[in-house]
């Protein structure tokens, strides 16, 4: 893409690096920014970085977070004794658009993939289990995509709780395997957390 200005140029490269966003897309956003007043720009470009730098993760459960514990942790209105387990940040999300749990999150960072050189001391596994160890906890239950990986991990991390005496689920399969949740309609979200079943099949081998 060949264009007159050099500042023009970089500004577009940037917006393209972000997910989703090619060169044609990045070049209608630095477009609409040139256009607004410069005091919007500013405050636009301030946001993002005192966003950056001073985002934080919960102590408690890895959710992005303005504070050491996030509003969901420390919300008492929530169930303390139900942990829903996820992948990132987006399934917090896309779970919390369902209005359907009312309980905890614990955000795993991850799931296990050796072909990606993904393993479990990479993942949030250790602090989730020492959790549910010193906490009252009830129930945990699984919401991670449902492919291979996420089968795997859900076996492993069942296996290091297999001792301690709580409810292991997982979210039903309304959700295609291979799909993922944070691309699923809230309606079938919804409808796999409530009708969740028992995950023994994963680590009773």
């Amino acid at each position: 893409m060949q264009l007159s200005s050099f500042l023009l140029e970089n500004a577009v490269n940037e917006f393209a690096k972000l997910p989703g966003i090619g060169k044609k897309t990045a070049l209608r956003l630095v477009l609409h920014l040139i256009k607004q007043n410069e005091n919007e720009v500013t405050f636009f470009s301030n946001t993002i970085a005192k966003m950056r730098n001073e985002i934080k993760f919960c102590c408690r459960c890895y959710n992005i977070s303005d504070t050491e514990i996030c509003n969901i942790c420390k919300n008492p209105a929530r169930q303390q004794s139900l942990i829903c387990v996820v992948e990132n940040i987006r399934d917090v999300i896309a779970i919390e658009s369902t209005q359907q749990f009312n309980g905890l999150y614990h955000v795993l960072g991850g799931i296990i993939s050796p072909l990606d050189g993904v393993g479990p001391d990479q993942l949030t596994i250790d602090a989730l289990v020492s959790r549910i160890k010193t906490e009252i906890i009830s129930e945990v239950i699984f919401a991670l995509n449902p492919n291979i990986q996420g089968d795997t991990t859900i076996y492993y991390i069942g296996r290091k709780l297999k001792e301690i005496p709580i409810k292991i689920t997982t979210i039903a399969r309304g959700i295609a395997f291979g799909g993922e949740l944070e691309y699923a309609d809230e309606m079938t979200l919804a409808k796999s957390i409530t009708n969740r079943i028992a995950v023994e099949n994963y680590i009773s081998a």
